[in-house]
């Protein structure tokens, strides 16, 4: 319907789209591709906001491939166009891509190649940076990154705090997609060592809705 509109912009914004969609649900390759796809479709046309996006999205994509060369070159890339970027000049819809925003996607890439000291970093820009009243599923993601990257450093404590921090603020959401950031979450605690911080965050999270349901065996849910 995009291309039959005649809206190039739209159409590479939905490929976007799909190319995050994939790389939640395991298929890398293809996201980085449509990713790809998004970018080359509109060169010469998108606002540097869009292909700073589209670059991002092909990033998050090859740090699950364990990619860390094309990853590091997607993130450069990223920061590059964003530097130029001009607000004004975007669609609506994509306005909400801003510093913290991109810090954000820094946070997941990086904790996806194992750098946790540099994703609790990027990860801490993207967490509360939201306005307004209301806790925003980007911020969950974000809040749930710093939670992991905790983790990955060694820092169990703090780890456990940033997810019942997430689970709190995020109990009225309804998102497949969190639930599944914290069945991550889970089977990474699950290789912790057994802690006081451990059990406790164990016995805290079972008061949550979200929490409950991500404990339940994992089944292929709508994102």
């Amino acid at each position: 319907m995009a291309q039959a509109g005649g809206d190039r912009l739209l159409g590479a914004s939905i490929l976007d789209a799909m190319s995050h969609q994939a790389t939640h649900t395991g298929r890398f390759g293809e996201a980085a591709s449509l990713a790809r796809a998004a970018r080359t479709g509109t060169a010469g046309i998108a606002t540097p906001t869009l292909t700073a996006h589209f670059h991002t999205m092909e990033a998050r994509a090859l740090a699950r491939l364990g990619d860390a060369r094309g990853c590091d070159r997607a993130l450069a890339d990223a920061v590059r166009e964003f530097e130029r970027r001009t607000p004004d000049d975007d669609p609506a819809w994509i306005r909400y891509f801003d510093e913290a925003e991109l810090a954000a996607e820094f946070g997941h890439c990086l904790r996806d190649l194992g750098r946790a000291s540099d994703a609790v970093r990027y990860a801490s820009c993207g967490v509360g940076a939201v306005d307004g009243a209301g806790f925003v599923r980007s911020d969950f993601f974000a809040t749930m990154v710093l939670a992991d990257a905790y983790l990955a450093a060694g820092d169990l404590e703090q780890g456990c705090a940033t997810a019942l921090a997430a689970l709190s603020a995020g109990e009225l959401i309804r998102s497949a997609r969190c639930v599944n950031y914290l069945r991550e979450f889970g089977r990474h605690l699950a290789r912790a060592v057994d802690t006081t911080a451990v059990t406790d965050f164990q016995e805290q999270a079972r008061e949550s809705r979200l929490w409950r349901i991500a404990s339940r065996p994992d089944k292929a849910v709508a994102q």
